[in-house]
């Protein structure tokens, strides 16, 4: 079960991280396997349902485009990805990355990719955090001593 929350995690890191850095850190991984493709990265559609604070009963929000691709490397583990929006490259090397977290060669990846990824994510979190912090007023009641 750990290895499944694990995998879940690097997929979600992956599905959410900006394509342009997701793209720069995988064009410095040198060493990549052959693949072939199960399903080639392709656009389609997902209906995002929500429920009134979070508890209540479900509703459809509304449709967002994704992107999902699946690979098996030459070593026989297979990844996969959805992605939000329309990027087959994203969608390519996030199917890649997640094959191979499943290699030998996983601690290489986590530290080539992963690792800044989660570092960057959570920097820009903490600073819009802090930017939004700054903006919170705090309303207050004086008792003003009159009976």
């Amino acid at each position: 079960m750990h290895k499944i929350e694990e995998r879940k995690g690097w997929i979600g890191l992956l599905a959410k991280a900006p394509a342009d850095r997701l793209t720069a850190l995988w064009d410095k991984v040198t060493d990549r396997p052959g693949f072939t493709f199960l399903r080639a990265p392709e656009i389609g559609g997902a209906m995002v349902r929500g429920r009134m604070g979070g508890t209540g009963g479900a509703f459809n929000l509304g449709e967002m485009t994704v992107t999902r691709c699946s690979v098996q490397i030459d070593s026989g583990e297979v990844g996969h990805a959805y992605v939000q929006g329309r990027d087959k490259a994203k969608a390519e090397a996030a199917a890649l990355i997640d094959a191979l977290m499943q290699t030998k060669a996983a601690d290489g990846i986590r530290e080539a990719v992963l690792v800044p990824l989660e570092l960057e994510m959570t920097s820009s979190k903490v600073a819009r955090a802090a930017k939004a912090a700054a903006t919170k007023v705090d309303f207050f009641t004086m008792v003003r001593g009159e009976d």
